[in-house]
């Protein structure tokens, strides 16, 4: 007995090790920007901001009541979403399982059987063989000394899983919340567009009517409606492709909140009331690589296929286990709770591997190779976000210009198609010119609408690639 207390004490003292590589996190990038020489100067809007800084609930920056509540509702209904806390469930309980396996386990067990014993099998021809029943009722109890960390490292790995699983549901939150912006954001363009249009045919009618006038006074040839004609007819088969897109992008959002087209309703978005942000705070790099979720998820992978290289090493080693066990048998009910019907054993196991083909080094080859893919994974994971950001922060810098630009020429635009329709009603003009004024008018119009459209969105993205907290300041 004492030298099978001195063995377990040592297999304790064994078992603070653990073989295999310790994880340690990636070291945060030691980048201050994210743009490259010669892009433009982010605009004034746009400031690197300390994780303190960061946008709490980013959505509410556009100002739009609308927008929270549909995102709020998208947030709480959203199926994709309801799958994500699954699997999030999931990976949690099994990680819980991996817990309780490397921890004592503990059984109890109860019979009773009949059992027709075969006398001639040992000898006894001439014997009749008997019919017997047996009775049992015993305790098991096992316990992994886990000398060289194993299942120490499977349950980090299991743990490691689940924080991956975590991250990757932040990851479909932000993506959902970015995905219901941009949604809104379209409907509010296309409505706006159809409204321009709308507007675009209305003044072309009124042109028409005008050259009707002018050919039912003599003072225009017949031939002169057929362009306003023209021009009326390609205006107006605008209006239906516009029309299907609206139809689409309005269903997509009944899919992000969870409910059938039938049973629900889009509102309708103004874009000229989703407000501009004044401040879009981007993390600094060495801090985007510590929130983004998808780089967490990628991190988090590294720690688990870390984890698993201990596994396999540990594999190599012997394994020592405790296994007592008490039992209690007879063949009559009666007598099975008797001091003479009992039996026990007691003492630990040690099991080494000798030879196996040479799978234990190659599973553990395989898991090193796993870790060096997590890790290159991981690296590609933060490259392509600074690349994302620096294409956003370009973006949204050319939208701001682009937008100026758009505002002027529309502005220009319709100043002209107003002097070009007054100069024909007072018989200064033609009507070609009013015409190519109104088909300028229209682009220009249509193009500060995609320009204020174009911004909005990038803006959003931007707050989705740099992982604004979808979650407010409260969580």
């Amino acid at each position: 007995m004492r030298k099978l207390l001195y063995g377990v004490a040592l297999a304790a003292l064994l078992s603070a090790c653990a073989v295999g590589p310790n994880y340690t996190p990636p070291p945060a990038p030691s980048q201050q920007s994210y743009t490259m020489a010669g892009d433009a100067a982010p605009g004034a809007a746009v400031t690197l901001a300390s994780d303190q800084q960061s946008a709490a609930q980013w959505w509410r920056a556009f100002a739009s009541n609308d927008l929270d509540a549909l995102v709020d509702q998208a947030l709480a209904n959203n199926n994709t979403l309801a799958a994500a806390d699954a699997s999030l469930a999931a990976a949690r309980a099994e990680a819980a399982a991996a817990r309780g396996e490397a921890g004592p386990q503990f059984d109890a067990n109860a019979g009773a059987q009949r059992e027709r014993i075969n006398t001639a099998a040992f000898g006894f021809a001439s014997f009749p063989s008997p019919t017997i029943s047996l009775y049992s009722v015993g305790a098991s109890a096992s316990f992994d000394f886990d000398i060289f960390g194993g299942e120490r490292r499977r349950v980090e790995a299991a743990s490691a899983r689940a924080q991956a699983e975590a991250s990757q549901r932040d990851a479909a939150y932000l993506a959902l919340s970015g995905n219901v912006v941009t949604r809104a954001i379209e409907v509010a363009a296309l409505r706006a567009q159809i409204a321009a249009l709308t507007q675009v045919v209305d003044d072309d009618q009124r042109t028409l009517d005008m050259t009707n006038r002018a050919i039912e006074a003599g003072g225009a040839p017949r031939a002169a409606a057929n362009s306003a004609e023209a021009q009326l007819a390609e205006d107006q088969a605008q209006l239906p492709p516009l029309q299907a897109r609206l139809s689409a992008a309005r269903h997509a959002l009944s899919l992000l909140v969870g409910r059938a087209p039938a049973d629900w309703s889009a509102p309708d978005f103004d874009l000229a009331a989703l407000s501009l942000p004044s401040t879009i705070p981007v993390r600094l790099p060495s801090e985007l690589v510590r929130r983004r979720p998808d780089i967490l998820v990628a991190e988090a992978r590294l720690h688990a296929a870390t984890a698993d290289v201990g596994v396999a090493t540990a594999a190599l080693y012997p394994h020592l286990e405790l296994n007592p066990a008490f039992a209690l048998g007879a063949l009559e009910p009666d007598q099975v709770f008797n001091y003479t019907s009992s039996g026990w054993n007691a003492g630990p196991t040690l099991t080494a591997s000798l030879f196996h083909g040479g799978a234990l080094r190659a599973q553990r080859n395989a898991a090193e190779a796993m870790r060096r893919e997590a890790m290159a994974n991981y690296q590609q994971t933060v490259l392509s976000a600074f690349v994302q950001v620096a294409d956003l922060l370009e973006a949204v810098t050319q939208d701001q210009a682009l937008l100026t630009a758009q505002s002027h020429a529309s502005a220009s635009a319709d100043e002209n198609a107003r002097l070009a329709n007054l100069a024909y009603e007072n018989g200064a003009g033609s009507l070609l010119q009013v015409l190519d004024a109104q088909r300028q008018a229209q682009r220009a119009r249509l193009g500060a609408i995609s320009a204020q459209a174009k911004l909005r969105a990038d803006i959003a993205a931007l707050f989705v690639a740099t992982a604004a907290d979808w979650r407010g300041a409260a969580s």
